[in-house]
């Protein structure tokens, strides 16, 4: 029989008085545990009847507080209640699925035992109710975690705090959110396996990712042979409330594809679009090789549905194809390209700094002041401004920490704290000591790597005199702890294997600072990127590849030498090159934040190509603030203006440079620490469509210019027609000039302003009107505008007959050639490279890419900065860009050049060339290949280096005949024992 269970109250004598609820428990207060008897509390079965253990567990922890507080003779139920709090869980994305059911013992088999009915789940079941966990996240204070937590990060007794930080500004950078795909039903996200975001798609190619970057089917793990990709998911959409552009999705549908291909060989990939909008530098390139080197199909059709095959879970996609007609294709799988959207919490943040957003939750700012939020020492920065590209996203911080250094710059250096570093340790008579380090980098080695046997295999390394492995060796208690061990173990070299030096060696030669060694006696063995990553599923092979690494490591770390750094003094000025409103903006900052500023001109006047900008789409006017800036420039004290002049040569290092400009014929040294290239673009001067031939023929430009002169004439047109792409997006041009499609789609809402009736056609080939521009896109069209597109090989025709203009183009929409007559016919010409831009390069020793832009350090991470130091980029000069990205970006170099400046000593690096001048045959071959032509042969006839210019690229070293120049740090004996153990 089932056995229940009553209070016993044989311990009770009745003269206590304690007092009995219904039921025969005892009768205490809900909140406190307090029965009717002060100082005695009861709780557990005796005061609630049968419960559960963890009731009983809570009951004990707060009568425990109850008895606590009546000792103290404090008050029992201050702060405290039965205070239920509602648990928001995120379920986008998470498929219904119901309880597995637990297997249990026959009826027969339980009348005859005691055995337990319940069977448990077996491990696939278990393993599929586990899936159904939402995460919800309410701790019941097991302190499983503390336990798992082998950093002893966690703090259960931590309690929430308000602190007080006094600013001087505030920047925004909260960032976006993926738009939640499964709003778009019609596409299955959710409901089918396969059907997947870009974001997650994105963690199927990554080496760290579910499949360990083998691309995978969610629904069975097996390879895909067709995937689609379909774009504007949540963009472009105004049945979802995102009426504008995501402005990223085209360029990583077209990366995944690419990588997608890569790793999986005859993959068929599709993308299917609205617009390729490619605007960005390399983009329309990168979108060619796509097309023509690895055969991905793009289809310009918006997909009506998605349907799952039952029998193979594949995806059958409904569209209507380029011909017209309506087709069904079957995938492997679908890849939803979804749109940004602001991030959670983001409307409840400007709402306490008062700072307005504009209709979709994004910060609002001005075409002509970006980064600037509505209220004064706010900015913000990255796609919270608007949807952007991670090179856009780095500008827009740089700038915006220009805006915040700019209104903070008379306190700049008030809170530093300059760090103090140990005597370094003289190790010339010491033998060699190694230590060895070897991270599990949390799971992304330990995962595939034996870090144990790593570790204990380097101990049997010769030189190595310590070996251990750690959780994260880059973390602070790790690297404290590495100080002491090599202070304990008198270790003179230090060998860390684990991720990549791009990132981490800077932060472990400054450990070894601390421990007072020489920051060159640093080897890495990167065990990450070139092991555990490529390796994934080959764990023992990895292990031995990882020991590999180690010894060569360590074989190389026996022979290296301390080197020094030397010090010199920074010149606290700036050159700017170039006096557009690129350039202008960049000297003013630069004055703005206490430096002294050149500022040189080619030409007789400042403005450059912003003059001719008299409109924006937000009805401001560009060259109103030209003359704003030119005033500005002009009354600064700190900035000197050079018009009419160029740079004749150029010399010396990052802090120290010389430059030497010709003014009308006097020369003029100017010394100083950075330099700025703002040098700007020119308009594309067509030769095709009759432009110069007749003069209805125009350029946006010009256009536009003649509507602000006077819009009269325009008042009486019929019909003008726009082609877009002229001098952009050819086989002598391969780039998008950006601005282009914006522009039209500006002059066509402003000619339709003025002329309601004027009939306005704008050829296209693909309309990139990206993030809020797509807006004004979508006013044209209401307003009449009428988009006619065409394809790259049957570009309009325009002759000229009986006075006429005429006009044949093939609508690839009506599938048919059309004939327009225009009064007017507007060329949208492309921006082009400066044609003085490779002389410049070539005096400054800088690059260009193949369309001739200057070419930056990093496209993604550091666009703004040339490989040379103390050099930065921006303007229509890094590519085309509007102009309140020019002025982002202007900002955004000022900010990369203040790092240099806002120094008072910087120190040459010891990783230089040095020659050996009694081994020198001054046989030029070092002149010769420099490619930022340090090299040169002084008054005794041997090559000389000068150590501040040298980066250190040892191409010199290499080349050279007679072997006497070598790179510190790479010497030939030092890189051949890192190869002689290889084997």
């Amino acid at each position: 029989p089932a056995i229940g269970q009553s209070l016993d109250t044989a311990f009770m004598a009745p003269e206590i008085g304690l007092k009995l609820a219904k039921g025969d428990t005892i009768e205490i207060d809900s909140i406190t545990y307090a029965t009717n008897i002060p100082g005695i509390f009861a709780g557990g079965d005796a005061a609630s009847g049968p419960a559960t253990v963890i009731e009983a567990i809570a009951a004990g922890k707060e009568a425990a507080v109850s008895i606590e507080r009546y000792l103290k003779g404090e008050d029992l139920h201050e702060g405290r209640g039965d205070v239920q709090e509602e648990i928001e869980v995120d379920t986008h994305g998470i498929e219904r699925s119901a309880r597995q059911k637990m297997p249990r013992l026959s009826v027969k088999e339980r009348i005859g035992s005691f055995n337990e009915v319940q069977l448990g789940f077996s491990e696939s079941q278990a393993i599929e109710e586990a899936s159904r966990c939402l995460n919800c996240g309410i701790c019941s204070e097991c302190l499983r975690c503390v336990e798992a937590c082998t950093a002893k990060a966690i703090n259960h007794q931590m309690k929430e705090e308000l602190v007080d930080i006094g600013v001087g500004s505030i920047i925004l950078t909260p960032g976006y959110e993926e738009f939640h795909a499964d709003i778009k039903g019609e596409y299955g996200y959710g409901r089918m396996k396969n059907v997947v975001t870009s974001l997650e798609f994105e963690r199927i190619l990554s080496a760290s990712g579910p499949y360990h970057g083998h691309v995978l089917r969610p629904s069975d793990q097996t390879t895909p042979k067709k995937v689609a990709w379909i774009q504007c998911v949540g963009s472009r959409d105004a049945s979802c409330g995102k009426e504008y552009c995501s402005s990223v999705c085209c360029m990583y549908a077209t990366k995944e594809a690419i990588m997608a291909i890569d790793h999986v060989e005859g993959l068929e990939a599709t993308v299917f679009y609205n617009d390729i909008r490619a605007f960005g530098k390399g983009f329309e390139s990168y979108y060619e090789t796509a097309k023509k080197k690895y055969g991905v199909r793009y289809i310009k059709s918006i997909v009506s549905s998605v349907k799952e095959l039952q029998k193979t879970n594949s995806l059958l996609m409904k569209y209507t194809a380029d011909d017209d007609q309506i087709k069904e294709e079957a995938f492997d799988m679908v890849v939803l390209s979804v749109g940004l959207v602001p991030s959670p919490g983001t409307r409840e943040l400007a709402e306490k700094l008062s700072v307005q957003l504009n209709q979709y939750g994004f910060c609002e700012t001005k075409t002509l002041a970006p980064n600037v939020t509505s209220r004064p020492g706010v900015y913000v920065a990255g796609a919270f401004e608007a949807p952007m590209d991670i090179p856009e996203a780095v500008m827009t911080a740089s700038s915006a920490a220009c805006l915040s250094s700019e209104l903070l710059s008379s306190e700049r250096g008030s809170m530093v704290k300059e760090k103090t570093y140990p005597p370094e340790r003289e190790i010339a008579s010491e033998e060699e000591r190694v230590g060895v380090f070897v991270c599990r980098c949390g799971t992304n080695i330990a995962r595939v790597v034996d870090v144990p046997e790593v570790a204990e295999y380097a101990k049997t390394l010769k030189g190595v005199v310590h070996a251990e492995e750690n959780l994260f060796t880059c973390s602070t208690d790790t690297t404290s702890n590495m100080i002491d061990i090599i202070k304990e173990k008198g270790i003179n070299r230090v060998v860390v294997a684990s991720c990549t030096p791009r990132t981490h060696e800077p932060l472990f030669q400054d450990t070894l600072r601390e421990a007072g060694l020489n920051k060159y006696l640093f080897e890495m063995a990167n065990i990450r990127d070139q092991c555990s990553w490529v390796h994934a599923n080959h764990p023992a092979e990895a292990t031995e590849k990882a020991k590999d690494l180690i010894r060569m490591a360590v074989s190389r770390a026996n022979t290296l030498e301390p080197l020094q750094e030397l010090p010199f003094n920074v010149i606290p000025r700036g050159l700017v090159v170039g006096g557009g409103v690129t350039g202008m903006t960049a000297a003013l900052s630069l004055a703005s934040q206490g430096y002294e500023t050149y500022l040189v001109e080619k030409t007789s006047e400042l403005g450059g190509n912003a003059r001719d900008l008299h409109y924006t789409l937000d009805g401001m006017e560009p060259s109103k603030h030209v003359e704003y800036l030119i005033q500005q420039v002009e009354n600064q004290d700190r900035i000197k203006v050079f018009k009419n002049s160029h740079i004749v040569e150029f010399s010396g290092h990052v802090g120290n440079f010389k430059t030497r400009v010709s003014t009308g014929g006097d020369l003029n040294e100017l010394e100083h620490g950075v330099v700025i290239i703002a040098t700007g673009g020119v308009e594309y001067r067509p030769t095709e469509y009759l432009y110069g031939q007749d003069e209805r023929v125009l350029t946006q430009r010009e256009l536009e210019k003649k509507i602000a002169a006077s819009k009269e004439e325009f008042k009486d047109i019929k019909d003008v027609v726009m082609i877009q792409c002229v001098g952009s997006r050819d086989d002598a041009h391969q780039f998008c000039s950006r601005v282009c499609c914006t522009e039209a789609v500006k002059n066509a809402i402003k000619l339709k302003e003025i002329n309601p009736d004027i009939n306005v056609y704008v050829l296209y080939r693909d309309i990139r009107t990206y993030a809020f521009k797509e807006l004004y896109y979508k006013k044209a069209r209401e307003a009449g505008v009428v988009f006619i597109r065409y394809n790259a090989d049957r570009k309009p025709k325009v002759t000229s007959s009986n006075g006429r203009l005429d006009l044949e183009v093939f609508d690839e929409t009506l599938g048919a050639e059309i004939t327009l007559k225009p009064d007017c016919l507007v060329l949208s010409a492309g921006i082009h490279p400066r044609p003085d831009a490779p002389d410049l390069a070539t005096t400054f020793k800088l690059p260009l890419n193949m369309d001739g832009y200057f070419l930056e350090a990093h496209m993604k991470l550091r666009p703004l900065d040339f490989s040379n130091d103390g050099i930065y980029l921006c303007g229509l000069a890094h590519s085309p860009k509007f102009i309140e990205e020019s002025i982002s970006q202007a900002r955004g170099a000022v900010a990369r050049a203040c790092t240099v400046l806002s120094k008072d000593q910087m120190y040459v690096s010891g990783m230089i060339s040095v020659v050996d001048q009694e081994r020198c045959a001054a046989c030029l071959t070092c002149v010769r290949v420099c490619p930022f032509d340090v090299p040169s042969i002084n008054e005794e006839g041997v090559a000389v280096i000068e150590a501040a210019s040298c980066q250190g690229c040892g191409i010199c070293a290499s080349a050279c005949p007679r072997k006497a120049i070598s790179l510190q740090n790479y010497k030939d004996n030092q890189v051949l024992a890192k190869c002689a153990v290889l084997c």
